[in-house]
């Protein structure tokens, strides 16, 4: 990850630097930090984990942990399923609030059924449950969706763990764009090349993902289609095209052309077309992003002397300046509601996300690290998946707004870059 490498050529070009990542790597998950509020939650062993090719309680725990707002309290050795009618009051002893308890079982057909229920332990309340019958390939998104409901219960918001989300890696001299499970698990290839592919990013119903291609050796934008793999190309007009970003309507992109000269913004039918031009200025304008409402697009550009982030009317117009603490902020995310704009500021050399209030134009740096890049919100403003360097590897990392629980994605043998949240499945 070369964050030093000149903003003109990064943005234009992309970061191309080497990524090692063996194509069926597994991903651990290490929490770390504490919030302030988080609720304790006991995830008793599922009743036939140990014989399960995939750990049910195990990935609800790590879920429900990673999401920075539950702290697990310990129910090993406990022998409990969805059936049991439990005392809660060793689990209040223990400090638990809530109890979660299931059962995985393998069916005749080969399928596994999937059982939970959830107790509130402070009320002694049946929360009610869940019970899935689903193909091996589908036992983590089964432990995904209990993890939802477990949070939605208790938390009165969506859960974000049975999304997906996109991210680039490079292996020798392949290329992969991959779709991952939203623990970065279960990585499926959507596209193989020998050329860099960069810039992904999700259409707002999840059917389709749109890229960066280097195939015809110069950028290229495409079209993807998730489900059976079909592709279109969007952009290949002269010179570069690059940074596409969906309106929330999915009808068009935004996109970074440099046919007339400078790189320049532009709107392009997403089934292609011919592309209306936005801006006109003298410097560079990159990476665009609509607002949730698709009122306003927000993007980067030196045209003030170094890389800031501006705001305009969807249709053009002119541009007001969103950022003004430090003189290089670029990678603009927005969260759903609107209120968070998280991007990449340069702090005394390094390169470290920030997050910024809208209204009110507070900034806070919420890590640590020194190399971080391409923030992306899930679905439900909570977490922001992005990409860094940490203790001298490539890594894929989620935290929360505060910065107080952080999470590392990292594959045990090499890199990945340019995460991309998926929106809520349909």
């Amino acid at each position: 990850m070369n964050n030093a490498a000149p903003w003109r050529r990064r943005q234009i070009v992309g970061l191309l630097g080497g990524l090692a990542l063996p194509a069926l790597a597994q991903f651990r998950v290490e929490v770390t930090g504490v919030g302030l509020t988080q609720l304790p939650i006991a995830v008793a062993p599922f009743r036939g984990d140990a014989d399960a090719p995939q750990k049910i309680g195990a990935i609800i725990q790590a879920d429900l942990e990673r999401s920075g707002q539950f702290r697990a309290i310990d129910a090993a050795g406990s022998a409990l399923d969805e059936g049991s009618r439990p005392d809660l009051t060793p689990w209040r002893q223990k400090g638990a609030d809530s109890l979660a308890a299931g059962s995985v079982t393998r069916l005749a057909d080969g399928r596994y059924d999937v059982r939970f229920r959830l107790w509130d332990v402070v009320r002694g309340q049946d929360l009610g449950g869940q019970s899935y019958a689903v193909t091996v390939g589908d036992l983590r998104l089964a432990a995904h969706r209990i993890a939802d409901y477990i949070y939605e219960k208790l938390t009165g918001e969506k859960g974000v763990f049975s999304t997906r989300i996109a991210y680039v890696t490079k292996a020798g001299t392949r290329y992969n764009l991959w779709v991952a499970d939203a623990d970065g698990e279960n990585a499926q290839s959507a596209l193989a090349s020998g050329e860099p592919i960069i810039s992904p990013a999700w259409s707002a119903n999840g059917a389709r993902i749109a890229y960066v291609s280097f195939e015809s050796r110069k950028p290229v934008v495409y079209v993807h289609e998730v489900l059976t793999g079909r592709r279109r190309l969007i952009a290949n007009f002269r010179g570069s095209n690059s940074a596409p970003a969906w309106s929330p309507d999915g009808r068009t992109l935004a996109v970074t052309l440099s046919r007339d000269g400078g790189s320049q913004l532009y709107t392009i039918d997403s089934n292609g077309g011919e592309p209306r031009r936005l801006t006109q200025s003298a410097g560079i304008d990159t990476e665009p992003l609509y607002s949730p409402d698709g009122r306003s697009i927000y993007f980067v550009s030196d045209r003030g002397g170094a890389p800031q982030i501006y705001r305009m009317a969807t249709g053009g117009g002119n541009p007001e300046r969103v950022t003004f603490t430090g003189s290089y902020n670029i990678s603009p995310a927005m969260s759903p509601d609107g209120r968070w704009l998280a991007y990449i500021s340069r702090v005394s050399g390094a390169f470290k996300l920030q997050v910024m209030e809208l209204g009110s134009g507070t900034v806070h740096s919420i890590t640590d690290t020194t190399a971080d890049e391409s923030p992306s919100f899930a679905p439900n403003g909570r977490l922001i998946v992005y990409a860094t360097r940490q203790n001298g590897q490539e890594a894929l990392m989620t935290t929360t707004l505060d910065g107080k629980i952080k999470a590392r994605l990292a594959g045990k043998g090499g890199d990945i870059r340019e995460p991309d949240w998926g929106p809520f499945q349909k």
